[in-house]
């Protein structure tokens, strides 16, 4: 893993002042959280009522975008350039130590902060959608039928730029070992998890020869396993 003292944080408000020593700021560990990540979170405050929507979402080049359908209320606010912060988390194990204290998670998690604009262009929309397509799936987006003008007229797309986006890490056990917690006699370690995916589930009206994709025998896709 970078040095997470070699790349300073963008910006103030992405500098991470709790257990900054877990703080990551370089592209690279950013880019491979957002990548692996299936569901973001959005926040943002609407009529004084803060808001957090899970969604998914797609990195391509500098930006991520979200999409949904065009008559979201949420996506409509968004577009309206009010501030927000996207989260994605994702979980790698539960840190047990001596004491109730110490006890944690193993994550790698990043935010990004920063105004959703909408993609009105329609060869981005494509790109965004296809990212998406392609983030489940690899080969997807060939395989299955493209949308629509109607389609594409219901979805609305937008995107928030990574300038303002920092990265925090957790791995490793417990941090008691050193201390006199050490003499009590309780197990201390963690537990890694790991997401995997089950046999794929074909829908009950597929019409009968058409195979299993590929690329879902064994699902392979950053943060899964076999």
């Amino acid at each position: 893993m970078p040095s997470r003292r070699a790349h300073p944080a963008r910006s103030g408000r992405t500098r991470i002042r709790r257990l900054p020593e877990r703080g990551v700021y370089d592209r690279e560990a950013i880019d491979a959280v957002l990548d692996a990540g299936l569901v973001a979170h959005l926040g943002f405050v609407s009529d004084g009522q803060p808001l957090v929507i899970p969604t998914l979402h797609a990195r391509v080049g500098e930006e991520v975008y979200v999409h949904g359908s065009s008559a979201s209320r949420t996506l409509r606010e968004l577009a309206g350039g009010i501030a927000a912060c996207l989260t994605v988390t994702l979980l790698d194990g539960i840190v047990f130590a001596r004491s109730v204290f110490e006890h944690s998670m193993n994550y790698r998690s990043v935010v990004v902060l920063g105004r959703a604009s909408p993609v009105v262009e329609r060869d981005e929309k494509l790109a965004a959608l296809e990212a998406f397509t392609e983030k489940l799936l690899p080969g997807r987006w060939a395989e299955a039928r493209p949308p629509t003008s109607t389609e594409l007229k219901a979805t609305s797309v937008l995107r928030m730029s990574l300038e303002e986006a920092s990265a925090k890490i957790r791995d490793g056990g417990p941090e008691d070992g050193d201390t006199p917690d050490a003499d009590l006699d309780v197990w201390a370690g963690y537990l890694p998890l790991a997401v995997t995916a089950l046999d794929p589930v074909p829908d009950p009206a597929l019409r009968p020869g058409i195979p299993v994709p590929p690329a879902l025998r064994p699902y392979r896709r950053p943060g899964f396993v076999e």
